[in-house]
């Protein structure tokens, strides 16, 4: 993995109270003025995206940091591939920061470069020619690079469909990383694939875990990874909100795992919930099956309706929440100052790799 070094944030920030910390924010952002864009994922505490420009998925976000050629400073009010994503989108001379770089992604973390080489450099002795690599857009810089390299393409969860049918149109075997689950429900719910022509290949075992015969076999092989919040919801959740609120409307994310998804009524990108739980009817209930910050401002939004958590324990990213307003606040002041700490800076050679790997979606979707 890249490595960064993380700058220690001073205490005077840590003791501001929220009124000092909000009014010196939106000072800063005022004297950068169009220097500067501030992205937060939808995850994000509330407390942060008050002061993003744009809110939005991670790909999403990029784009429109990378179309904003006005902006020399990218603050990136998110996780860590998130960051190096916009790094490798950004135009020459933008400089992406990441609040905080202990703000990472447990999936991301879960598809390390030299297990997916060794993976891969023992799928290609069994089945050379045959097979194709894709990965989730919630992966590392490097990991993107080995799909570009290797003439595979990045997906999002809006797209993973479309990119899953144009790997089959080059090669007769998928490997997907990081996440399985959202990979086991694209290829079933999509693409009709059924589950016993899916292996899960585990990184910390010889060889996967799999034999010859159950890689010849498979027509995708899933990279054993998850999601730790869409791992919190489960079948049961499901049948205990519909007996409490009879009507209600299941809405999960594919990285929930297939049992969830087979229960619920629907599932989908965190668009694709936004979307289907705004334009619903007035009076209409949803139980959504996602991160707790989105779920919470989706009931906001809408207050002619019904919005909860399937979960009753608040399914919260705990890295997605490293970043705070004193951060922010931190970062933009330094600024100011002329000062640029914790920038995330792509090596060009995974940065080009990456950037072939992500123009290979675009040209598919």
């Amino acid at each position: 993995m890249m490595e960064y070094y993380q700058e220690n944030i001073p205490d005077e920030y840590l003791i501001l109270k929220e009124g000092q910390l909000y009014e010196r924010i939106a000072r800063a952002r005022e004297k950068l003025g169009k220097s500067l864009v501030i992205l937060g994922h939808h995850y994000q505490r509330d407390e942060v995206i008050q002061f993003a420009d744009y809110t939005g998925d991670s790909y999403k976000l990029s784009r429109l940091a990378s179309e904003n050629t006005e902006a020399k400073y990218i603050v990136f009010c998110g996780v860590h591939f998130m960051a190096e994503s916009a790094n490798i989108l950004a135009a020459g001379g933008q400089i992406v920061i990441l609040p905080d770089i202990e703000a990472g992604c447990s999936m991301a973390d879960m598809a390390h470069i030299d297990q997916v080489n060794e993976c891969w450099e023992y799928l290609n002795g069994i089945a050379a020619g045959k097979i194709i690599p894709a990965t989730y857009i919630n992966s590392s810089a490097e990991i993107k690079a080995f799909c570009g390299k290797q003439g595979g393409a990045v997906c999002t969860s809006s797209n993973a469909a479309a990119v899953f049918k144009w790997a089959f149109s080059h090669a007769e075997k998928l490997l997907f990383f990081p996440d399985e689950h959202l990979g086991r429900n694209t290829a079933y719910y999509h693409l009709n694939i059924p589950l016993d022509e899916m292996v899960v290949w585990d990184p910390v075992k010889v060889n996967g875990g799999l034999s010859r015969e159950e890689i010849e076999h498979a027509r995708i092989i899933l990279w054993k990874g998850f999601c730790s919040v869409h791992m919190q919801f489960n079948e049961q959740q499901i049948k205990s909100v519909r007996q409490t609120y009879p009507g209600i409307r299941v809405i999960v994310h594919p990285e929930c795992t297939f049992e969830v998804v087979q229960s619920a009524d629907e599932s989908g990108s965190t668009e694709h919930i936004i979307k289907q739980v705004s334009n619903a009817l007035d009076g209409t209930k949803w139980a959504v099956g996602t991160e707790i910050h989105l779920v919470n401002r989706l009931a906001k939004w809408n207050p002619g309706k019904l919005v909860i958590c399937l979960s009753r324990i608040s399914c919260l990213c705990a890295t997605m929440f490293r970043i705070s307003p004193e951060r922010l606040l931190w970062i933009l002041e330094n600024l100011l100052q002329g000062k640029v700490v914790n920038r995330i800076e792509v090596s060009s050679e995974v940065r080009s790799y990456s950037k072939r790997a992500l123009d290979r979606m675009l040209s598919i979707t």
